[in-house]
């Protein structure tokens, strides 16, 4: 690779990094991204994609273990894990295949190596620890992900102990798995898993499992997971490993004290720490903190020309958000007049069953901030499409400003509703009041009715229930 000189260099190719290469090159700009693996990033190949590609496998697995509830049967229901994870593998290909072609489409240069700052507008590429040449830029994103965290005692070893990397990739579904920590990634391989059969244990150090979502919606979802089989450990810890040749004695400390349990497998999601080693940091004014770039507003770290999206600057870890924090980097660059990133309008969605997601303060949020609340609920039990489908578990609850009736939340669990939440989005983004929601038709016979009822609720107007 013969040195270069672009407007804009990337570094990492996610879905924040490859999105913001797009909106360079639409705004006109000489681009490049770098890339050590693969194209799409932890997301795309290792993460949000092949994960879904497996809970679509559970999910079917799942209703063809509930065909009489529909009139219907069959015999010598099974699965093969080599093929279920194939079809993940080619999904994930077809999506990476995707933004091999995005890149061509916008004229995007695409260099095969690892990048590390060496000066000012300057970045060092190397490939095999070989250098391959330099690139220079007049901004340079950093957008280089995170990885997984680990603890003493609780180190993955790709065979035992296992990351979400190898999670995705079984060999064989294990009998019996412990699964240590209850954030979306733990809780979406605790519900496949689980699904596909195995004896799922759950061990969260917090109070509760999904600790980031409302409690009312954490506690539903705890009773559905143990409706389910899952057992569930909270304020507990994972205080030793002890290996054998293809077990693990796990010894857990919780408040009925110390317990032993024996499994096959153990599944690390303790969190995420960014990719900040080996990027050339060092002698530039790039703030780390706590494992993650420090950035204003518009991504600019405190080194003139250099800026950081995604993972790699901290929560949420989400790659939508990466994507957004991307196009307002880019506009920014591009003098243009983008708006920051409202934290309070990023979704969250996982998609365990029930599927739970969210946007906005949740109800103990917005009274922790001295908010006077009007909160809605309306159950799944008590709409027509969600009996209709066979899920009648689950409910939308919406959190209202009692002053101004300014949506500041909403919580769901249950059937699709992480295809529901982008209507309170869509809200939350227009400052739309419960006046505006109350007068929108939704269409019946659908989930999104739910939505209406529960706005109507909050202010003592519910039709269904």
């Amino acid at each position: 690779m013969a040195d270069q000189n672009f407007d804009l260099a990337v570094v990492g190719s996610g879905p924040g990094g490859y999105v913001a290469a797009i909106r360079a090159a639409q705004l006109g700009m000489k681009t490049a991204i770098i890339e050590r693996e693969h194209l799409g990033g932890i997301c795309l190949n290792w993460g949000c994609i092949p994960t879904k590609a497996l809970l679509r496998t559970s999910d079917i697995f799942h209703t063809l273990h509930r065909l009489e509830e529909f009139g219907l049967s069959a015999k010598d229901i099974s699965y093969d894990a080599k093929r279920v994870v194939e079809r993940s593998r080619k999904v994930a290909k077809q999506l990476s295949d995707g933004v091999k072609f995005l890149m061509k489409k916008n004229k995007i240069t695409v260099i095969d190596g690892e990048a590390k700052l060496a000066a000012k507008g300057r970045l060092a590429v190397a490939k095999d620890s070989k250098p391959v040449g330099d690139v220079t830029a007049k901004h340079i994103i950093l957008a280089t992900g995170a990885r997984a965290r680990s603890l003493p005692g609780l180190e993955p070893d790709g065979k035992l102990v296992w990351t979400y990397k190898e999670a995705m990739i079984p060999p064989s579904i294990p009998k019996s798995l412990l699964v240590v920590g209850s954030g979306a990634i733990g809780i979406e391989f605790a519900s496949f898993y689980r699904t596909m059969g195995a004896e799922v244990t759950v061990v969260e150090v917090l109070d509760r499992i999904l600790p980031v979502e409302d409690e009312e919606v954490s506690a539903f979802a705890r009773k559905q997971f143990e409706k389910q089989g899952m057992k569930i450990l909270t304020s507990a810890k994972v205080a030793k490993l002890d290996k054998g040749k293809d077990r693990v004695k796990a010894t857990i400390e919780h408040q009925g004290g110390p317990t032993t349990i024996d499994v096959e497998r153990v599944i690390s999601a303790i969190g995420i720490t960014g990719n900040v080693e080996n990027i050339g940091l060092e002698g530039t004014k790039v703030r780390v903190e706590k494992g993650h770039i420090l950035v204003d507003p518009y991504l600019r770290t405190d080194e003139p020309g250099i800026y950081a999206i995604g993972d790699v600057v901290g929560p949420p870890w989400l790659a939508h958000k990466a994507s957004h924090e991307g196009v307002i980097c880019i506009e920014k660059i591009a003098g243009l007049d983008p708006h920051p990133l409202n934290i309070l309008n990023v979704p969250g969605c996982t998609y365990c069953a029930p599927q739970v997601a969210s946007v906005g303060l949740t109800e103990a949020k917005a009274k922790e901030g001295g908010r006077k609340v009007k909160v809605g609920k309306f159950p799944f039990i008590g709409n027509g499409k969600a009996i209709a489908l066979g899920e009648p578990e689950g409910f939308v609850k919406t959190v209202f400003d009692a002053e101004t009736g300014e949506l500041l939340g909403a919580h769901m669990v249950g059937a699709e509703v992480t295809e529901l939440i982008q209507g309170y989005v869509v809200a939350k983004t227009l400052e739309t009041t419960e006046a505006e929601l109350i007068e929108s038709i939704f269409p019946h016979p659908t989930l999104s009715e739910m939505m209406h009822e529960s706005v109507l609720d909050a202010y003592g107007r519910a039709l269904h229930f």
